[in-house]
């Protein structure tokens, strides 16, 4: 049923629609009078979702407004103290000041860390020399595969709503932007069947992503076996990013695509260790599977960095080898969040499906709301409750009409969040 709801004329709503109108002619204005103009690229890519957030913040705290951020997937979890320990003695090293190097011994024995985790966690075997690839955190990683793979005329395949940098990258590289919508009716996974002969014919890149972000989708084993055939079939790169594959709730589990057969010979596979051991910080993540892929990766990446700082590299091989259980600590701890922030956002009348994974909900703008886009609402929430949350537009065309609350706040804060969020709820009442 198609969903309506009659204009809004709150003071509060206007006055937001006027300042969002007012913050574009502005920018436009200082685009005009640059000396030196961006390159065409760059005016491809909207604003970037996260600096929005931050300058919607920035404005309330200078209002003196308390902000609840639940924008921004950034974890508030202390990290693991071995895993600190070990980087504060790195650090203390003069040998791990120089550069870094692929020989060298922090960096092959992380490579062969990585493998062993990957065996203890998929059961799939990796050869820690040439499908093994660390990175400087996997939003790198993922943004250098479009810059060195995609030509002008290759086509990328991007789900869409999804992680910006799936489709920021393939702008920055000059590649071809092909959006595959995805919704709640198809499970939030993209129907390759129906893309277009004329687009296969130019496409090079599938990205995926489960469990899903923004939406909270996952994936089973059986739908990495279509993609897997269907990717082999037309000789079509996979990238799974692989961000959440802890954060399963209620007994389920999160399959790496590696885990179906043959996979490696079309996909590969990113991780961090930003959201599994709260180490946004440490940029740090890594890429495993396509040996080929993997290489022209890392051929790219060489002419652009020097490698990843040693003290780093001990720290990180420090949290994938020991012991485990902060891990399953912090899944929990997100757990209840969950259930506290969905029952809270039911009682004050804002239904919302519960997410199988991730530490996010992916709520649907509230009826009498639907009349404003996701930014006029998320702009509303910041400005009338002080509390923050990423528009569904800023992962796509097609997160039009939906918000994203990271659960990055302790349970008192979300329940101030939720307290506020109803205020603005009755506004419109």
């Amino acid at each position: 049923m198609t969903r309506t709801a009659k204009p809004l004329t709150s003071p509060s709503i206007r006055r937001v629609q006027q300042q969002l109108r007012e913050q574009a002619r502005v920018e436009q204005q200082r685009n005009n009078r640059r000396l030196f103009h961006e390159a065409n690229r760059l005016k491809r890519l909207p604003l970037y979702l996260f600096t929005i957030l931050d300058q919607l913040k920035a404005k309330a705290q200078a209002r003196g407004v308390d902000v609840i951020d639940l924008g921004m997937g950034n974890p508030d979890l202390p990290p693991p103290t071995h895993v600190v320990e070990e980087l504060v003695k790195q650090v203390k090293k003069p040998e791990n000041h120089r550069y870094s190097r692929k020989d060298g011994d922090v960096e092959r024995l992380l490579n062969d860390t990585i493998a062993q985790w990957y065996h203890r966690k998929f059961r799939v075997e990796l050869d820690p020399r040439t499908e093994v690839l660390p990175l400087l955190g996997s939003k790198e990683g993922i943004s250098h595969l479009s810059l060195a793979f995609l030509n002008h005329d290759d086509i990328a395949l991007v789900p869409n709503p999804t992680y910006p940098v799936h489709f920021n990258g393939v702008v920055l590289a000059g590649g071809i932007l092909y959006n595959l919508p995805i919704n709640a009716e198809n499970e939030y996974l993209p129907d390759l069947q129906a893309i277009p002969r004329s687009v296969l014919k130019q496409s090079k890149i599938l990205f995926l992503s489960y469990p899903h972000n923004p939406t909270t989708a996952v994936a089973d084993l059986k739908f990495f076996k279509e993609v897997i055939a269907w990717a082999r079939h037309h000789r079509i790169m996979v990238v799974h990013d692989f961000a959440y594959s802890d954060f399963m709730f209620d007994g389920h589990r999160a399959p790496s695509i590696l885990e179906v057969p043959g996979a490696k010979e079309v996909a590969v596979e990113f991780h961090t260790l930003s959201k599994s051991y709260s180490l946004p910080g440490l940029r740090f993540g890594f890429a495993v599977g396509n040996q080929d892929v993997l290489a022209s990766l890392a051929k790219t990446k060489s002419y652009i960095d020097f490698g990843i700082f040693r003290a780093v590299q001990w720290a990180a091989v420090k949290a994938l080898s020991g012991p485990q259980d902060y891990v399953e600590r912090a899944v929990a701890l997100y757990h209840t969040r969950r259930n506290l922030f969905l029952k809270g956002l039911k009682q004050i009348g804002w239904d919302v499906p519960i997410p199988k994974a991730t530490f996010y909900v992916w709520a649907k703008i509230p009826l009498k709301f639907s009349a404003l886009t996701s930014l006029e609402f998320a702009t509303l929430l910041v400005q009338e409750a002080g509390v923050v949350v990423s528009p569904g537009s800023g992962f796509g065309e097609y997160g039009e009409g939906f918000v994203r609350f990271a659960l990055v706040e302790p349970e008192p804060r979300l329940k101030e969040a939720i307290r506020r969020i109803a205020r603005v709820l009755q506004m419109a009442d």
